[in-house]
């Protein structure tokens, strides 16, 4: 898939607010800090399509982005911590749990993992979470340019091994990714593409 176009469409903390336009819609989240930003400029070819911040939690609502005029790009606000307040913290995280359980546009989250750090529980919860709630989803490891290539693939394997010992019969879907490279844009994009054609085939039908 080639992007040829990706537009700021809005921002704001209420699901029922957002686009009411019957297009496939795919949610970017993840821990606070660990490169959503980066890896949404990257995949679209935007320099600044998305705000990057060296402090954690930057987004704060829920961003709308149309890409090629025919599916939503949605940055939704990291999760765990930020420099907000308590309140703050926990308005964040309604109106990300009314996101995916009410929006019905969404075809599937992709939950972002830094790929150099053992498997956080607020991950793994939150990607049982997905599953409880029959939400597809794919897991996206970032910054894959910080590790050495037999220190990646390893750290992917501990990864998946714990999901496995865990909740999971078997693994979900996963990328791995550096904004800096480009690595995994094209799988990316190309899994993106595919379902977007499975859901306008149905569409048509």
């Amino acid at each position: 898939m080639k992007i040829k176009s990706a537009d700021f469409v809005m921002s704001n903390s209420n699901v029922l607010k957002c686009p009411n336009e019957p297009l496939p819609e795919y949610a970017f989240i993840g821990r606070s800090n660990v490169g959503k930003s980066s890896l949404i400029n990257m995949l679209t070819e935007r320099k600044n399509l998305a705000k990057t911040s060296g402090k954690p939690g930057k987004t704060q609502l829920i961003n709308h982005f149309k890409i090629n005029h025919n599916w939503f790009l949605v940055d939704l606000p990291g999760y765990g911590y930020a420099r907000v307040s308590k309140k703050d913290r926990n308005t964040f995280q309604k109106y990300i749990t009314d996101y995916f359980s009410k929006r019905k546009q969404l075809v599937n989250a992709f939950v972002l993992v830094d790929v150099r750090h053992e498997p956080q529980p607020i991950d793994t919860a939150f990607m049982e979470w997905l599953g409880e709630h029959m939400i597809p989803f794919a897991i996206v490891f970032t910054k894959a340019d910080k590790l050495k290539p037999q220190a990646l693939d390893n750290q992917v394997q501990i990864y998946i091994d714990h999901l496995l010992a865990g909740a999971w019969e078997e693994a979900p879907r996963y990328f791995i990714t550096s904004a800096t490279k480009h690595t995994g844009k094209e799988e990316l994009l190309g899994y993106i593409d595919e379902i977007n054609r499975e859901f306008y085939s149905q569409q048509s039908r």
